[in-house]
């Protein structure tokens, strides 16, 4: 179990890069701030896709090599042809004719939506047979189950904080000189760099697990065949009440995370440093970004571990969640404080470079944000494993429908943040702002329309859902 959950640091290093780099370098490559969001409509298209059909597949495998195994084979593949795309997807266009002292460069631009599509299709295929695999392994014994989910909780801090620390040193690509070429500066090389590592490690822990973890291949099956997507409508239409509203309020906080996700280092590069893309200032500020969230990865693992305990302080997981979604809400909206001391110290001072208070109360939004971070990543898979269970629905479709409740908010931000931040002058406090709002209606929400779980089925619940 160790072995396979230790696969999440792998995809979880190139996850890391992904929310603290990406957003930054294709600006860099051209693509304007308010487009920029658009090309992170892959993530939750391919998870509401590509998710399902590898979990069913999977389930029903009759490869030689087992059920898992394949997928994991075939994922860490893609990751790298995937990574590797993005990372020379300079040289490449410049290669094909881009002219760099165009701002926008074309086909560059094109080798890094295919690589960063995937990127995210590829991610898909590993994550969903990776907890499946730990799922065959623990044979339905809960405790095993439990120990399971908690070890990949635990590698995916452990690749979070190794991904974001990579991001950070601006200096990486020293180690490897050939990376930096005439198309491509000292913050794509660094980005080349750290991808090389982020394959290095995949390919590591992936072949570590294949080769020493036995997969059995399923030898018959009797049981009626559904269509994957047949189960999956057959699920949504046996959703009761509780698990609606669960759904409501969990979309309502993905439109206030979402915001985070997409523009939190590009906010630290050109709000906080005062930079514009490509500019030193504006690079300072990512990497500092990217230091941030290696410390919300170190809070949200510690959080992590005592979810349960904060739940029972404060009177059950709802309510635990709503206070939480009250504490997003601060952070969010401190951003406009911490902005505009960051505007006042440049004019006073004429340095981009913020100050210390200014830095300091930057990071401690990075920090704090990881307290509901880490319920977020936890409570409503637990609730939803306490519905479905009360209504007799099976949990694992039930989390599956869940996950429409998250990719389909996802969707609406990548399309509309960007004109959004437009519309009121650029930048990435708007955003923000819709963010604080959204995670104070669902605050409210939770602590109002959620229907209280029993202890007794909380505990279950605990026990089966684990963190996600």
């Amino acid at each position: 179990m160790i072995a396979v959950a230790s696969i999440a640091a792998g995809i979880q290093f190139g996850w890391a890069l992904q929310l603290s780099l990406l957003t930054p370098y294709i600006q860099l490559l051209g693509v304007p701030h308010k487009w920029a969001a658009n090309i992170w409509l892959c993530g939750p298209i391919s998870g509401m896709i590509v998710q399902p059909l590898v979990g069913y597949y999977s389930d029903r495998s009759h490869s030689r090599f087992g059920r898992r195994r394949p997928f994991i084979f075939f994922g860490a593949i893609a990751v790298a042809i995937a990574v590797f795309l993005i990372g020379y997807a300079a040289d490449i266009g410049h290669t094909l004719g881009d002219d760099l002292t165009k701002k926008t460069r074309t086909r560059a631009v094109v080798i890094f939506v295919l690589g960063f599509w995937i990127l995210d299709v590829a991610n898909n295929m590993l994550q969903g047979p990776c907890r499946a695999f730990l799922g065959d392994l623990a044979a339905d014994d809960h405790s095993r189950m439990r120990t399971g989910n908690a070890l990949f909780s635990f590698f995916m801090a452990v690749g979070n904080v190794l991904g974001y620390a990579a991001g950070s040193y601006s200096n990486l690509h020293k180690l490897f000189p050939f990376t930096e070429t005439k198309a491509c500066d000292v913050f794509c090389a660094n980005l080349k760099t750290c991808f090389f590592f982020s394959i290095f490690l995949l390919a590591l822990v992936s072949a570590f697990a294949l080769i020493y973890v036995e997969d059995i291949p399923i030898t018959s099956q009797e049981e009626i065949q559904v269509s994957c997507f047949g189960e999956l409508l057959g699920a949504v239409n046996g959703i009761k009440k509780p698990m609606w509203m669960l759904m409501l309020v969990t979309a309502i906080n993905w439109v206030a995370w979402f915001p985070f996700f997409l523009f939190d280092t590009d906010w630290m590069g050109r709000e906080v440093y005062g930079g514009e893309t490509g500019e030193k200032s504006y690079n300072d500020g990512v990497r500092a970004g990217a230091l941030g969230l290696m410390l919300n990865a170190f809070v949200l693992a510690i959080v992590s571990l005592v979810v349960e305990p904060m739940g029972r302080l404060v009177g059950g997981a709802k309510r635990l969640w709503g206070i939480v979604n009250f504490i997003l809400a601060i952070g969010l909206a401190m951003t406009i404080l911490i902005t505009k001391a960051a505007e006042h110290d440049r004019r006073l001072t004429g340095h981009t470079a913020p100050s210390t208070g200014v830095k300091a109360a930057a990071f401690s939004f990075f920090g704090v944000l990881g307290i509901p971070l880490a319920v977020n990543f936890s409570v409503p898979f637990a609730l939803a494993s306490i519905y479905s269970s009360s209504s007799g629905a099976g949990q694992g479709l039930s989390l599956g429908v869940l996950n429409i409740s998250i990719v389909v908010p996802q969707m609406i931000i990548s399309s509309l943040s960007g004109p959004w931040d437009a519309l009121f002058g650029g930048g990435n406090l708007p955003a923000f702002v819709v963010g604080a709002v959204a995670a104070v209606i669902s605050g409210i929400l939770a602590i109002i329309v959620l229907p209280t779980p029993k202890p007794e089925d909380e505990a279950k619940a605990t026990i089966a859902g684990g963190f996600h």
